[in-house]
């Protein structure tokens, strides 16, 4: 698929596992979507989408252990680790999922990491008659990143798992934001 890119793994497994200790550290909060409260947890840096607002407003600035995987994903796509304004972590406990949708248009390019129980992401793209879909593996330490036509045209989604996966989600930033 064009704008679509995977690399291969970007962290062993002890890395995974501190990554993972390092989420579980901090204050995740349910994710929510106007009246629905969601069975992930979520935790922001550089930037936050509120969906309350409607908006973007300016979060905590990454951790440095953070802005070190960011560098590691960022040379894996050859993109400036600083175009990645934007962490979102995320945790999906058993029977979490993540519906279709196509991230904010604030954001642009999207990569993501991938850690704890291997996934499935979904993609799907309207047409008249219906839908084009495709899928590929979410492999934990592997990471993937969405631009163009696979960012803006095609909606991505995750089923529901039995075990527990983080993601890792960097986004640059598609527009000049205020502080």
């Amino acid at each position: 698929m064009p704008w679509l890119s995977r690399s291969g793994p970007l962290l062993d497994a002890h890395e995974q596992a501190e990554a993972v200790k390092l989420i579980e550290a901090l204050s995740l909060t349910p994710f929510r979507f106007g009246p629905w409260t969601g069975r992930r947890e979520t935790i922001s840096f550089g930037w936050h989408y509120d969906f309350e607002r409607g908006g973007v407003s300016r979060a905590d600035p990454m951790p440095d252990w953070l802005v070190r995987i960011r560098q590691v994903l960022a040379e894996a796509f050859s993109d400036p680790a600083d175009m990645y304004e934007q962490a979102l972590l995320i945790r999906y406990r058993p029977g979490a999922v993540i519906g279709w949708h196509r991230d904010r248009p604030q954001f642009g390019t999207v990569a993501g990491l991938s850690l704890g129980s291997p996934a499935t992401m979904r993609l799907r793209r309207r047409r008249t008659s219906g839908f084009d879909r495709t899928s590929f593996a979410l492999e934990p330490g592997k990471a993937y990143r969405l631009d163009g036509e696979a960012r803006h045209e095609w909606e991505h989604s995750i089923a529901a798992l039995p075990e527990t996966r983080w993601s890792i989600s960097f986004r640059s930033i598609a527009r000049p934001m205020a502080g």
